[in-house]
């Protein structure tokens, strides 16, 4: 695998919460777990520096970044801003079937609510997310959306610390869906900033 693609399995796994907030990330482990030279882990977690996602500190390494909760919530600030921004486009892009696709990930996700782990819902929440960006033609926007999402290690797999939050953000999912159906962009972006900033 190239460093790119590492850097993204290192992302996966501090998003997680596989590797923790603060976690130091010696060089020889990441080259035995995922399977790599010492060159192509240096270049990975160079890259994740650059996303401010793992911190290097000279002569002690890498670990990933600890951020407070003023940082926390600036970078939710900068994600509803981002993302809401993308509600126009989404509203005049997404087809028939591409609403359908939202209901059917939004509808995995609540199922896991029941039956699924942290894990399963973290994965089923971003599914829905990436789908519903994946309908914003500026990818640019797109990119540094998914990129402060990123930036918040750990945190987003435990952001359903109750049954009751989980169920919240699922109906938010339907109503966002129901905000497109009806080619409503203000309405979708008023969900979008409130599903992020709640």
């Amino acid at each position: 695998m190239n460093s790119a693609e590492l850097a993204d399995r290192i992302a996966h796994d501090i998003n997680t919460g596989e590797l923790t907030s603060g976690t130091w990330l010696k060089q020889v482990d990441l080259e035995q777990r995922y399977q790599s030279s010492r060159a192509g882990v240096r270049k990975a977690l160079d890259q994740l520096v650059s996303e401010r996602l793992v911190e290097h500190v000279p002569n002690r390494g890498y670990h990933v970044c600890v951020l407070d909760k003023v940082q926390r919530r600036h970078i939710d600030e900068i994600r509803a801003v981002l993302e809401s921004a993308a509600a126009a486009d989404i509203v005049v892009q997404a087809t028939v079937e591409d609403i359908h696709r939202l209901r059917s990930l939004a509808t995995v996700f609540e199922e896991m609510i029941f039956k699924g782990s942290l894990l399963q819902q973290y994965e089923a929440n971003l599914a829905f997310h990436r789908e519903l960006l994946s309908k914003c033609t500026n990818r640019e926007l797109v990119a540094l959306a998914f990129a402060q999402r990123g930036r918040v290690a750990g945190a987003r797999i435990g952001q359903w610390a109750t049954r009751e939050l989980a169920e919240h953000s699922s109906r938010e999912h339907f109503a966002m869906i129901d905000a497109v159906e009806r080619r409503d962009g203000e309405g979708l972006a008023q969900l979008i900033r409130q599903h992020i900033l709640k």
